[in-house]
Formats: C-alpha cells, sequence, structure tokens
C-alpha cells in the first residue's frame, strides 16, 4: 500500500470572522478604512450626483429652494447643477408635464449619460396632480421615462427633496457592479436607456406611452 495514500488532507483554514458596523466604525475613527472597489466606486458616484437645470412648474421653486443657504444641497455632493444634459446624471422631474413638454422631456432624458436616475418630484409629475383630467396633462412621467424615485406633495417642500436625494444616494451605494442589477452601462445588451419620444398626433401623443416602461393597469371586475 502507498503510504502516501494513507497521509490525511489538511483541514481548511478556519473562515475570516465578519467584521460588524461597529468595528468598521471604529477603525474608521482611528483613521483605518476597510472597503472594496464596489463600495468604493459606489460611494464616490452617490455623493457626486449632478442633476439638470431644469424645472416645470412649481415645483421647481422648491427644488431652486433647496439649493440656497438655508437648505443647502451642497451638503450631499450634489450643488453642481449642470446646464447641459451631457454632464448631468439626475433628472428632476419638478412640476407639470404637459404633452407638449413631454417629448422635450424625453429627448433631455435621452441625451443624458448613463448612469442615470429620474426623480419625480410633486403629484403632477408622478400621476397629473389636480390637473389629472386635464385633455393636456401627461398622467405620469413614468409612461415614458423610467423613474427611479416618487416625491409626493403638492408641492414637496425643500427637505422633502434633500430626504428624496439621500435615499437615491442609499440605493446607488447599494447597486451591484455586476449581474442583472447593476447599472445600465455595465449590463452587456442593455439598451442604454434609449426611451420613445412621443410625436404629436391628431388627438394625442403618438404613442401615447412606452410599452416597454408603463403598462395601464388591468380591472377586474367581479359579480
Amino acid at each position: 500500500m502507498n503510504p502516501a495514500a494513507q497521509t490525511p488532507e489538511p483541514a481548511p483554514a478556519p473562515a475570516a470572522p465578519a467584521i460588524s458596523d461597529a468595528e468598521r466604525a471604529e477603525l474608521r475613527r482611528q483613521g483605518i478604512l476597510l472597503t472594496s472597489i464596489e463600495e468604493l466606486y459606489n460611494w464616490g458616484r452617490s455623493n457626486s450626483v449632478w442633476p439638470l437645470q431644469f424645472g416645470l412648474a412649481c415645483c421647481a421653486i422648491e427644488m431652486i429652494a433647496a439649493s440656497m443657504a438655508r437648505f443647502d444641497i451642497a451638503r450631499f455632493g450634489s450643488e453642481v447643477f449642470r446646464p447641459s444634459p451631457r454632464q448631468a446624471d439626475l433628472l428632476i422631474v419638478s412640476g407639470t408635464v404637459t404633452k407638449k413638454m413631454a417629448p422635450q422631456v424625453v429627448r433631455l432624458w435621452n441625451q443624458m449619460p448613463e448612469p442615470k436616475y429620474c426623480i419625480a418630484m410633486g403629484a403632477c409629475a408622478i400621476s397629473g396632480g389636480p390637473f389629472k383630467q386635464g385633455y393636456n396633462v401627461l398622467k405620469g412621467i413614468d409612461r415614458y421615462i423610467p423613474v427611479d424615485l416618487y416625491l409626493p406633495g403638492c408641492p414637496p417642500r425643500p427637505e422633502a427633496l434633500l430626504h428624496g436625494l439621500m435615499e437615491l444616494q442609499a440605493k446607488i451605494r447599494t447597486q451591484p457592479l455586476t449581474g442583472p442589477a447593476a447599472p445600465a452601462h455595465l449590463r452587456p445588451g442593455a439598451d442604454g436607456g434609449e426611451c420613445v419620444i412621443p410625436d404629436f398626433g391628431p388627438h394625442d401623443l403618438e404613442p401615447p406611452h412606452d410599452p416597454a416602461r408603463w403598462q395601464p393597469p388591468r380591472l377586474i371586475r367581479t359579480e
């Protein structure tokens, strides 16, 4: 019998114990930072979200107020409101989206580079608000572009916008860099965020919504 065949295999090395959040925070206070490439990458992205310098209606006044000294959106790294969509990564749809303006909003979204995010600010941008029954108002911008965060209110206060920005930052910090949940620009074969730009038809926008983005709810009636 071969003596080497009887040699027992070495026991696997014990797994390193996981570091708790409290221990990680204590190490950070001592000047020691433990992180990963993914965490560092998302930390940088979440603290440098640049909104587009763009407003639609009364909610835009609250968005402007959030950038002033009293509320100071600069504390969150988003004080750089870019005048060009090619330099912005956050579209804040702030106000009523009329059907005349909807194609321009979608066109601005398509011109923004990936990764990009959208906040529907106020009841009008979410569902049409008090003008929902109007023939000239779009009943939600999510019919044409993907919305990452809905901010209800009529209008929401600047504090609400800051809270929404913090929630968006938390979403960015937890985004993986691989797999189906990764940002579109890191997923092979992704469409790059291109959305259908509606055209002015004889009676309504054509198409009335992007079928790939939004479908009307089905009403199931029972006897």
